[in-house]
């Protein structure tokens, strides 16, 4: 925030000596305030930001009515569209798009079994494809290996993978104000979880690296493994079956299962978040529910379909999601609006 304005010397010494009259605990709330000012830099002084810095001040006084204990400090991200860019596909789809490719050498039936084949040929609407061809494709790229091959070949992708709009790694395509919203939470004793409905092996590969998220706090959705020991060696080997998905209800199943407590602040932005936000709001006293909009085409992309914006298959923010939490009084962030910058490198 930035603060521009000139003074007298005669006006700052008038007011010196008014302070010094002002009783204690007003000064330590324009100490709080002004420490305040410096705080999540790339927020917009706004609803949204000032949402924030409510509940943290109640959740950490230890006097007031709201106060969190410490053990009951956990906060809950959504990953795709929430911390980074989901559009224009998910980036773990462009990564099983990629190693399809990389594997059709090995798979010469793929040039005539769909969905491969369409895929393989750029004949494929991505934005069509349906559920089963995904879980098709996921099955194929994402199976066959040890949980530790699989982390190898995620890091590497992302050492070269590039967004077809921005031209940079996926890695520097996070947002830059919600990196400053999870370091706040942190700093006042929070607990930082991804609970996310993307692959939650894919995300622990660099979760630690950009949002400082260690993988044991990484929630997703998941493949059936196996445990082998072939020549003396342990491995869990990744099958292709399903075993959970984290999204829509199974964000609240998981968060439970993982945790074993109800969050005090869930953060995310489409409808497979709304399970999560309404148990975060079940819980009763100060919690924090927000919902990233994707309002900004210029240094973004917008979609909604929400308040008249394109629909999309990809992170989509229903009329009945902005209705929901305009009735609870769950905050929602304008990317446009609230925040001073999206990304890092603005």
């Amino acid at each position: 925030m930035k603060s521009t304005f000139t003074v007298s010397r005669r006006a700052l010494l008038s007011t010196t000596a008014a302070l010094a009259c002002l009783p204690a605990l007003l000064l330590s709330t324009t100490v709080r305030a002004q420490a305040a000012a410096g705080t999540l830099p790339s927020w917009n002084d706004g609803p949204a930001k000032q949402a924030i810095l409510d509940f943290v001040r109640a959740a950490t006084d230890t006097t007031g009515p709201d106060h969190v204990p410490a053990e009951d400090r956990i906060a809950t991200f959504d990953q795709d569209g929430t911390l980074w860019v989901e559009h224009p596909l998910y980036p773990q789809a462009m990564f099983a798009l990629d190693r399809l490719r990389t594997m059709a050498a090995q798979h010469p039936p793929w040039e005539t079994q769909e969905p491969f084949t369409s895929v393989l040929s750029g004949d494929a609407e991505l934005g069509s494809l349906s559920e089963k061809d995904w879980t098709e494709i996921i099955g194929v790229t994402h199976a066959g290996m040890s949980d530790d091959a699989f982390l190898e070949i995620v890091k590497q992708w992302l050492e070269t993978a590039r967004h077809p709009r921005f031209n940079r790694p996926y890695t520097e395509l996070v947002y830059q104000p919600m990196l400053e919203l999870m370091e706040h939470l942190r700093a006042n004793g929070f607990r930082t979880y991804i609970a996310t409905g993307g692959g939650q092996e894919f995300v622990r590969a660099y979760a630690q690296r950009i949002y400082g998220i260690p993988p044991e706090q990484v929630i997703g959705s998941s493949i059936v493994t196996k445990y082998e020991a072939e020549g003396g060696v342990p491995a869990l080997m990744r099958m292709p079956k399903v075993f959970f998905i984290d999204d829509g209800d199974g964000k609240a199943i998981g968060i439970n299962l993982f945790i074993g407590r109800r969050p005090r602040a869930a953060f995310g932005n489409s409808d497979g978040d709304r399970e999560m936000l309404e148990w975060t709001d079940a819980g009763g006293r100060a919690r924090l529910k927000m919902l990233v909009y994707h309002d900004d085409a210029d240094r973004e992309y917008a979609y909604g379909p929400a308040g008249g914006l394109e629909g999309t298959k990809v992170g989509g923010f229903s009329d009945s999601l902005m209705s929901e939490a305009k009735t609870r009084g769950w905050t929602v962030i304008s990317m446009k609006k609230d925040w001073k910058r999206v990304f890092a490198f603005e």
